[in-house]
């Protein structure tokens, strides 16, 4: 009997990736803390915090925007910040293929304590390894943080009928970016990764009195990863209006180039937010203080089970899935 074997395409924040995980990682591991599967766990230890960990294992390490350095920092802090948490401590592992230019690992680590300094937080604890040449690719990078709580109750499980879903900038910009860095392709424009911290945002919609209901950065998987966890955690259909979800004219072009759908394509500083009808323009507000082409691009409702419908333009309907085959390796 062949044996199963890891592909490319169980990482890339879709279908194969879930898979993987149910399979293997949460039936080993299985508890209801785990099993919730939000950004971050949140745990009660006489006063709530929230904790999560990543990996990095970008390709190129640099690129237009940012750097692997900066994408390690952020994806931690932000994916604490899609709970409702503040960032507050981080650990830091990292491995290192011999060889590895000592100039570009010092502006790796600088890029990191830019962003540790943007999230008022610390590296507590850490560690380092340096593996023979080609076992690693350059540099591999983990980060662990721990926030502080200060807004409860955000959940994929959260979502009832009549809820409204917003997204906070323009969509797929990480992804477009690392493909044409990687594929050496020649753009004449400004498009640069979106990776930036998120937890400023997620406080100023909490002071403003916005009701988070659930908020998840769109990373692996892209938009479309994150309404399909949302559906399917909360036993709703969401009905997104295409002609409202923001894409640029330079990642429009990558994916008219190449065949990909901007919804499934990796972003690094943009959430997915939903919040009751009545909060939306107050939301929207927010969020627009923020970046100009935030919006809100659909609603929640019953109509199907567990699933995420496409609205076009021009009247259509289709489901949309979650992305499927390998997309983008290395993208975060």
């Amino acid at each position: 009997m062949t044996q199963k074997r890891v592909t490319l395409a169980m990482g890339n924040g879709g279908k194969e990736n879930n898979e993987l995980i149910t399979e293997v990682f949460y039936k080993a591991f299985k508890n209801e803390i785990l099993e919730r599967s939000e950004d971050a766990s949140i745990l009660d230890i006489g006063g709530k915090i929230a904790t999560s960990t990543d990996s990095f294992t970008v390709s190129p390490i640099f690129f237009s925007g940012g750097d692997i350095g900066k994408l390690s920092i952020c994806g931690t802090c932000n994916d604490l910040a899609m709970m409702g948490a503040k960032p507050k401590y981080l650990t830091c592992s990292v491995v290192l293929e011999e060889g590895f230019g000592f100039n570009e690992l010092v502006r790796v680590v600088e890029s990191m304590k830019k962003e540790l300094q943007k999230n008022e937080a610390l590296v507590v604890s850490g560690d380092t390894k340096v593996v023979p040449k080609g076992v690693v690719d350059k540099i591999f990078i983990n980060t662990t943080g721990i926030g502080e709580v200060i807004y409860d109750g955000i959940s994929a499980h959260n979502l009832k009928e009549g809820m409204s879903v917003l997204v906070s900038r323009d969509i797929g910009a990480h992804g477009a970016t690392i493909f044409a860095a990687r594929e050496g392709i020649e753009l004449e424009s400004d498009l640069k990764t979106d990776c930036e911290s998120l937890y400023p945002q997620i406080e100023a919609l909490v002071n403003a009195g916005v009701k988070i209901v659930a908020a998840r950065d769109a990373t692996r998987g892209g938009v479309s990863a994150v309404l399909n966890e949302w559906a399917k955690a909360s036993g709703v259909c969401i009905e997104i209006d295409e002609d409202k979800v923001p894409v640029s004219d330079e990642v429009n072009g990558i994916c008219e180039l190449l065949g990909f759908d901007a919804q499934n394509l990796a972003n690094e500083g943009t959430f997915v937010l939903c919040v009751k009808k009545e909060d939306e323009q107050k939301a929207l507000e927010v969020l627009k203080s923020f970046h100009s082409r935030a919006n809100i691009i659909g609603t929640v409702t019953s109509q199907y089970n567990q699933k995420v419908v496409l609205n076009s333009a021009w009247g259509t309907k289709r489901f949309l899935e979650l992305p499927t085959g390998e997309l983008l390796p290395r993208i975060c």
